[in-house]
């Protein structure tokens, strides 16, 4: 019996129960990533310029009308979900007709896949928050570009903003808001 039994933990057994668990620790290191909540990303960028004009000279009018700067359409303050968060969102078509979503001051959690989205949803607190952003409709923005600083999101030509209500930083990864703004029209 002493050596079926040492046969066992020397055997095939062993090295496939080796295996597994170095493969599952090597699948919960990629999927859960947690290396992430020690770095942190800072990004600051300056609010866009509308894009120049590039028609010729003798094109444009010759009394040069009023410049007209940014103006915001709708904001709204960040509130912690999943992780904290803070800052704040701004809505803001620029000089030329397009449009960005401004985070202002973020600071949150890094996490994996961490995206922006423009939702329909409305802004919960506490975990009942937590992932009310995909029953409706969204609009990724793109990847979260840090989780700290101030960032412009492009919005699509054929978005209307009219049809969103909030902006929620969504860990795509775990369906799982980190933080949220419900977007109040200016």
């Amino acid at each position: 019996m002493r050596r079926g039994r040492k046969a066992f933990l020397t055997g095939p057994w062993i090295i496939t129960a080796l295996v597994v668990a170095v493969a599952g620790v090597g699948f919960g290191l990629y999927w859960f990533q947690p290396w992430k909540l020690w770095q942190d990303e800072t990004v600051e960028e300056a609010l866009p310029e509308a894009a120049a004009t590039s028609a010729p000279p003798a094109a444009r009018s010759a009394t040069p009308s009023a410049p007209t700067g940014p103006r915001t359409l709708a904001r709204g303050d960040l509130i912690s979900h999943e992780h904290a968060t803070s800052g704040s969102v701004r809505l803001v078509e620029l000089a030329d007709g397009s449009r960005v979503v401004r985070l202002e001051n973020l600071d949150t959690s890094n996490g994996p896949d961490l995206r922006v989205w423009l939702t329909d949803a409305p802004v919960k607190e506490g975990t009942a928050g937590w992932r009310v952003f995909d029953d409706g409709e969204y609009v990724s923005l793109g990847r979260l570009k840090g989780n700290k600083g101030s960032q412009n999101y492009v919005l699509p030509d054929d978005v209307d903003p009219a049809r969103y209500t909030s902006v929620s930083i969504w860990c795509d990864r775990f369906d799982v808001s980190f933080g949220a703004a419900e977007l109040a029209r200016v």
